[in-house]
């Protein structure tokens, strides 16, 4: 019986090491075995061709994000100044209603209907300050939009005569914690960039 499974294990063991020769030596299976590596994230064929855009730089020095900021800080710097106006009328009132109660120059159902009217005014404040600060957020989101869509349309023009498999996004503080210097096309990228948006700002 010994006999008999000692057999067994050395029948077994050839046969696992013959197929595991027939698995990477037959013909075509190095390409079976790369594509599932690839597929599990182990393993990318040496022909690959990936680069990198330092996305800090890019952004600081694209002529589009500073006319986008621009327009933004100057729609900020509005909506700011019009809340503050009606905050110091509220304020101007809330002191005008204080100094007629403490003088005993309104009556008693007078103070409650003045009073109120401020307690809407405050309602109103509140509401004005919401809706600025969401305007601000959508006007920010479509400024991130739009700068994205140009890059990305603008990537997608400049690979067509490169052939880049990965064009990536690198900052600091982001997920690679080293990147080759011969891989960044950031100037190249960012001239292009500001090139193209000028030719159409005219």
């Amino acid at each position: 019986m010994k006999n008999v499974s000692l057999i067994a294990n050395v029948v077994l063991g050839a046969a696992v090491a013959v197929l595991y020769v027939l698995h990477f030596t037959a013909a075509g299976t190095p390409e079976i075995a790369s594509n599932e590596r690839i597929e599990r994230g182990e393993y990318l064929p040496s022909s690959t061709n990936i680069v990198y855009v330092n996305f800090d730089t890019l952004l600081n020095n694209y002529d589009m994000f500073f006319d986008l900021q621009k327009e933004f800080l100057a729609k900020q710097q509005k909506l700011e100044a019009e809340l503050t106006r009606s905050s110091r009328s509220y304020e101007r009132q809330v002191g005008d209603f204080q100094d007629k109660v403490q003088k005993g120059l309104v009556t008693r159902s007078e103070a409650q209907q003045l009073e109120m009217q401020l307690m809407q005014l405050q309602q109103e404040l509140i509401g004005q300050r919401d809706e600025f600060t969401q305007e601000l957020m959508e006007e920010e989101q479509v400024m991130n939009r739009r700068l994205q869509h140009s890059i990305y349309d603008f990537l997608e023009e400049y690979n067509s005569n490169h052939n880049y498999q990965y064009i990536l996004s690198h900052s600091f503080g982001g997920p690679f914690l080293y990147t080759s210097r011969d891989l960044n096309i950031t100037r190249e990228v960012l001239e292009g960039l500001n090139k193209k948006y000028r030719e159409n700002k005219r």
